[in-house]
């Protein structure tokens, strides 16, 4: 397991369109997740240690960040012949028992992944309402380990401010995880 830090963010940068496949049997581009205030588009997978660690968090935080128009989106990029326990089938089981408030979707040719630029799961990219990079940090203090349940909730406070005024926080703590695990070209 190879662990990287995500790069800086680069404020702007317009969210890429997609057409992926959910485990609710529906079929989902990125307007659909838009929300008033913006989105959060995360790159995670089922067998990560560091995404293991902080998935309550993340079903809290998203769920929280739906009052303030940030709408959410989880996919899933890693090739699963590589980690059975990233199949489709298995994504399915861990969105259901879960219950994601947001889609959870398959990028089975990775091209998602590569047109973000994500390296890692979890990576997080906040968009404001116009589709326009304002956050590529870490959920909070956790790494393979749930930090402290009172440390400070850097990816909610940051979208949240995103939601109040458009804009990211200037400074960001790069995200941790274990690399996507690509196809063999």
């Amino acid at each position: 397991m190879v662990s990287l830090e995500t790069p800086i963010c680069e404020f702007g940068k317009p969210a890429p369109d997609f057409r992926l496949p959910g485990v609710d049997g529906q079929e989902w581009a990125l307007a659909d997740c838009m929300a008033e205030n913006g989105l959060l588009v995360m790159f995670i997978c089922n067998h990560c240690p560091y995404v293991k660690a902080v998935l309550d968090r993340i079903v809290r935080d998203t769920r929280e960040l739906k009052a303030h128009g940030i709408g959410s989106v989880a996919i899933m990029s890693n090739d699963p012949t590589q980690y059975e326990e990233d199949s489709f089938a298995r994504m399915k089981a861990i969105a259901e028992r879960m219950q994601f408030p947001f889609p959870y979707l398959l990028d089975e040719t990775q091209a998602v992944a590569k047109a973000y630029g994500a390296v890692c799961t979890p990576d997080f990219f906040g968009y404001n309402a116009q589709g326009e990079l304002q956050y590529r940090g870490r959920l909070d203090a956790s790494r393979k380990q749930a930090a402290a349940p009172d440390v400070r909730r850097d990816l909610f406070e940051a979208m949240k401010g995103v939601a109040q005024t458009g804009n990211g926080p200037a400074e960001q703590i790069p995200s941790m995880g274990c690399s996507i695990k690509w196809r063999d070209e």
